[in-house]
């Protein structure tokens, strides 16, 4: 079982420095209906991605995962088979509708947003043709463990990065709020700004925060649970984050996964030794607090309601304010550049940046409602990151070389760690070697010069009965001559995957579908048809009315955020039901299924 750490890509850099650093696979959008607008890509950079990526037998999936109308299906399904002549490994979709086209064999991903969180659901993904399926965020160890139980499907899990407060594909509150729909790749994230909320008697329970807004995930503490109850693909969160986020966040997991792999004696399924010149570190990158959400069941509370914004590692509290600087206990290096933050009486975020030092004395660039005693926190290291934007990754296929005689030439063999091996001859006269010892260190020297290609090399065995002298263009020939067959071979013996749908009648997990379903495009409701779905309501974005209809469904509740239930058990009274209002005046009901512990969020 060979085991994937899977890197979002913004675009061809992004995803060339994840595989550099270790990733066995990316993601990336292409053009268009991929779900993040600022993140599309055109075809020859795929392109250039795939091959840099096949390079070491890593992969490259594209996101063609918004939900379509009719007239949008023909070109997606142009797309999908243009991204298939580029050579991609796979296609991450979300409309079912999709599966009633002729796409080419290209094996299928279950988007999240298909709302992946059941054994039945996750089953029936496989027998209607998908290779994988990626699991729903809010899942624990133990719902996975069932869904592996219930289909031999791969199954890719979340481990780090941004979360949706609602359950994915579900959540329909920007399209309700303002007409941007999530599963259309326009979601204006309303669940990161500010509301007022009430109880049942209107009174203010909370003015200002942020009570939809999450903190972000980070499983690498968990990595081998994970793959003891069954995930294949580790995946990070990302597709609009930067190079040095990417870069410094794969190379984490990287080093984490690799040791959980050692231990069990599994392997990662892409080749290459990736080394890189600086030391991770997640804390330094953009995050809004670590949670490991709901993987070991319901724990602490996981909303970041204060901001939705990185608040960083604390400094200390402030001591003293001064017109030559402010003084901070802390036992952290601060440097000029770097950027602070802090909240006001009032639980404002503030952020500044450090002009100079003068001193232990901190001179910032403003100072506005800062006291003595305020924490001090630091949301940018400009030293760690100025480095890591300098730093460079490299990775190579390990290679040995074993050079003998042939009846017209010298014949070098090629053994790559995948155990792929190539020969070349090179022909040429054989002159006796005037200095033999010195032919052959050279005969070895060249022989391992590797740069500028995929491949590292760890060994020459020279079984020569004479030394023979060669010009450095010949050794060079050599080397690149073998080289080039052994690229050849790999590419031939890469292993690769076909898929597409099953045409078949299975049942599908339901027999009646609200708008939740997500159906907007008439094959998409002969796909449910034929699957046995009786009912079928519109989707939302046909233009249904969303008043008095519920918009989100979550496990973040928020009597558990703020307090008044702890465990399951209510532990203060509180008049229900709670609703939160914005700026705009509209309102947000929250009913409270305590039964299943979770939190639905409605339309008034």
């Amino acid at each position: 079982m060979a085991i994937e750490l899977l890197a979002p890509a913004k675009d061809l850099a992004c995803g060339i420095a994840a595989l550099d650093c270790g990733a066995d696979a990316v993601y990336i959008g292409a053009a268009r209906f991929g779900a993040r607008g600022a993140a599309g890509n055109s075809l020859a950079d795929i392109a250039a991605l795939v091959a840099h990526a096949h390079r070491y037998w890593a992969r490259v999936y594209v996101t063609l995962n918004t939900l379509l109308f009719d007239e949008e299906l023909p070109p997606a399904v142009e797309l999908a088979h243009a991204l298939y002549d580029q050579g991609i490994d796979g296609l991450i979709i979300q409309d079912m509708g999709l599966l009633e086209c002729a796409l080419p064999p290209v094996p299928l991903i279950a988007s999240t947003q298909m709302h992946n969180t059941t054994p039945a659901r996750v089953a029936f993904l496989g027998k209607v043709g998908f290779s994988r399926a990626i699991l729903a965020r809010e899942l624990s160890l133990e719902e996975i463990r069932a869904i592996r139980q219930a289909t031999d499907i791969a199954l890719e899990c979340f481990v780090h990065g941004a979360l949706c407060v609602c359950y994915s594909g579900q959540c329909y509150l920007s399209y309700a709020l303002g007409g941007r729909s999530g599963n259309r790749g326009q979601c204006a994230q309303p669940c990161r700004k500010p509301y007022v909320l009430r109880d049942g008697h209107g009174a203010i329970l909370t003015r200002d925060g942020h009570p939809l807004s999450l903190r972000d995930l980070n499983l690498s503490a968990y990595l081998g649970e994970l793959l003891d109850v069954g995930v294949t693909s580790f995946k990070i969160e990302g597709r609009l984050k930067d190079q040095a986020y990417v870069m410094n966040v794969v190379r984490h997991y990287r080093e984490q996964l690799d040791a959980q792999l050692a231990v069990r004696g599994l392997a990662r399924s892409s080749s290459g030794v990736s080394r890189v010149d600086f030391t991770p570190d997640v804390e330094k990158t953009f995050n809004r607090g670590y949670t490991r959400y709901f993987l070991l069941g319901r724990g602490e509370p996981v909303g970041s309601v204060r901001t939705p914004k990185m608040v960083g590692e604390l400094l200390g509290p402030v001591t003293a304010l001064t017109p030559a600087g402010i003084a901070v206990n802390t036992a952290a290096v601060v440097q000029p550049g770097d950027g602070v933050c802090y909240f006001t009486r009032e639980g404002e975020l503030r952020g500044t940046a450090v002009n100079s030092l003068r001193g232990s004395a901190l001179i910032l660039e403003k100072v506005v409602d800062m006291e003595v005693g305020t924490l001090l926190y630091r949301n940018h290291d400009h030293v760690f990151l100025t480095r890591l934007g300098k730093c460079r990754a490299e990775r190579g296929v390990d290679v040995t070389f074993s050079v003998r005689e042939a009846a017209d030439g010298l014949l070098v063999l090629a053994r790559d760690e995948d155990g792929v091996e190539a020969e070349y001859l090179h022909p040429c006269t054989k002159e006796p070697a005037t200095k033999p010892e010195q032919a052959l260190l050279q005969l070895d020297a060249q022989l391992r010069k590797c740069g500028g290609t995929p491949y590292t090399c760890q060994g020459v065995e020279i079984t020569l009965p004479t030394p023979y002298f060669l010009p450095i263009s010949a050794l060079n020939a050599l080397r690149r001559g073998v080289l080039e067959r052994l690229t050849e071979t790999r590419e031939r013996h890469r292993p690769r995957e076909s898929g597409g749908a099953r045409i078949n009648d299975v049942p599908y997990p339901a027999n009646a579908l609200t708008f939740e379903g997500n159906v907007l495009n008439r094959q998409a409701h002969a796909f449910y048809t034929r699957h046995g779905v009786a009912t079928i309501e519109p989707g939302a974005e046909t233009g249904l009315s969303l008043h008095n209809r519920r918009v989100m469904t979550t496990r973040h509740c928020l009597l558990q955020q703020y307090g008044f239930c702890v465990g399951g058990k209510r532990v203060r009274p509180i008049a229900e039901p709670l609703t939160l209002h914005n700026t705009e005046g509209q309102v947000l009901e929250l009913r409270c299924d305590c039964r299943a512990c979770r939190m639905e969020v409605w339309l008034k």
